[in-house]
């Protein structure tokens, strides 16, 4: 009787935590299908309008939602491939070999997790534009080819996941170590590339900031500067900015649905394995 109040009691904490998770969500698909103001209306209206192709409509008249798009999909992916191989490259490497300043490093890399990722515009700014790079997606790409976070989470991860006596049989066997790294350490990490994969694609994809500072040419705007423009100076129709707002999640849902799947079939295979 205990344990079935106990399950229960969970059961009833996952529901509320499932409800509470997807009603942002459930409520943005709710208000990008009515007008601004139905939006305001009072009591809520929580259910479907329609006016969704209305407001998808405008989003398309009034800003190349399709090529910025199409810029975002481009620097995230670029983004998310180099901090997969650095990141992990590095990761492996301060997991699994010794070297001189090993300690130091890995502190001066932790360090650098606590500053402000603000702090660094205007050097970042200054930077691109000594190289010539402002208004080009290499000023979006290349300085975020490598995170710290990226390195501490394959660090840890690879710590216990990736045994010493595989290395050592592949030493063995001939291996160098980008081979070790290749070969025997990335299969045994997909499950935290999922993660940081993820994570990575999608902080790039929601990215604001930084896009909006060093992009000025409307042909190379991200998703996120391209909507903005939808917000009027003195008045918004929050239905149309609402509406672009969910065409821009959907590719995030999509991708979290298939990292999660394939998160979990990778865990049940380790599992397996061992």
């Amino acid at each position: 009787m205990v344990k079935r109040k106990s399950a229960l009691l969970l059961y009833l904490g996952l529901i509320i935590g499932l409800v509470v998770s997807v009603f942002p969500f459930y409520w943005l698909a709710v208000m990008a299908t009515r007008t601004t103001a139905e939006i305001y209306s009072f009591p809520p209206k929580f259910w479907f309008g329609t006016h969704f192709i209305s407001n998808i409509t405008r989003v398309f008249d009034n800003v190349d939602f399709f090529g910025a798009f199409l810029n975002s999909l481009f620097v995230a992916s670029c983004s998310t491939l180099l901090v997969l191989f650095f990141d992990s490259l590095a990761g492996f490497t301060f997991a699994k070999f010794s070297f001189p300043g090993k300690k130091w490093l890995f502190v001066l890399l932790l360090a650098t997790m606590m500053a402000p990722s603000q702090l660094s515009l205007v050097p970042s700014f200054v930077i691109m534009a000594k190289f010539g790079w402002v208004g080009s997606f290499k000023a979006l790409i290349i300085p975020g080819m490598a995170n710290a976070f990226g390195i501490f989470w394959i660090r840890q991860y690879a710590q216990e996941a990736v045994p010493s006596e595989l290395l050592d049989a592949g030493r063995i066997d001939g291996c160098g170590y980008f081979r070790l790294y290749w070969n025997v350490a990335i299969p045994i990490l997909r499950p935290a590339l999922s993660f940081l994969g993820a994570f990575t694609f999608i902080g790039s994809w929601n990215d604001y900031l930084w896009p909006l500072i060093i992009l000025n040419d409307e042909s190379k705007f991200t998703l996120q500067v391209a909507l903005s423009s939808l917000n009027g100076i003195y008045v918004t129709d929050y239905a149309m900015v609402v509406a672009g707002t969910l065409l821009a999640v959907i590719p995030l849902i999509v991708l979290f649905l298939f990292v999660s799947k394939q998160f979990i079939s990778d865990i049940a295979a380790g599992a397996i394995k061992s």
